[in-house]
């Protein structure tokens, strides 16, 4: 199979060891970003890890088991992974969990966009070595470009002259 090939293993690479005794639990979002999109009664949500560093993990830990178990209160039917390497993403169908769907629900968020929030919060070992590569407590990518600093107002004149 092609390596730009989407895949449906489960398996994780044979480089994704298990997390070490050591290794620090921190929750998904700071290993990944999401996107929830719909179809009906199914919700898909796409996993992208923040450095590649970062996917074996994704990959060996964020299971369609776990992912399954994580949204159990959403009964949903089936759930199914698709493995993304070349762009270090999972992407999860997730059948039967939207109430119906974006016409039949009564619920507010009926496209399921709340869902990837909801997946990011699983939590997620992380070994010493990958700390770094983590999203700062502050939401920030790795590495991302702090904002700007607000610029001072410009000066204006007196009016009392």
């Amino acid at each position: 199979m092609n390596s730009d090939t989407p895949s449906t293993s489960t398996a994780a690479p044979h480089s994704a060891a298990a997390p070490a005794a050591d290794a620090a639990t921190v929750p998904l979002h700071r290993a990944a970003h999401g996107r929830t999109g719909d179809k009906g009664n199914r919700s898909n949500i796409s996993l992208i890890a923040w450095h590649p560093d970062l996917y074996p993990l994704l990959v060996a830990q964020i299971t369609e088991q776990a992912v399954a178990a994580h949204f159990a209160h959403r009964r949903p039917q089936a759930v199914r992974r698709h493995l993304l390497p070349t762009l270090g993403a999972l992407n999860f169908v997730l059948d039967e969990v939207l109430d119906g769907g974006v016409n039949d629900a009564l619920n507010l968020d009926t496209h399921g966009k709340a869902l990837a929030f909801h997946l990011l919060d699983l939590p997620l070992r992380v070994p010493p070595a990958l700390l770094p590569r983590l999203a700062g407590g502050d939401g920030a990518a790795p590495g991302a470009v702090p904002p700007l600093a607000p610029r001072p107002s410009p000066s204006r004149p007196n009016d009392d002259t």
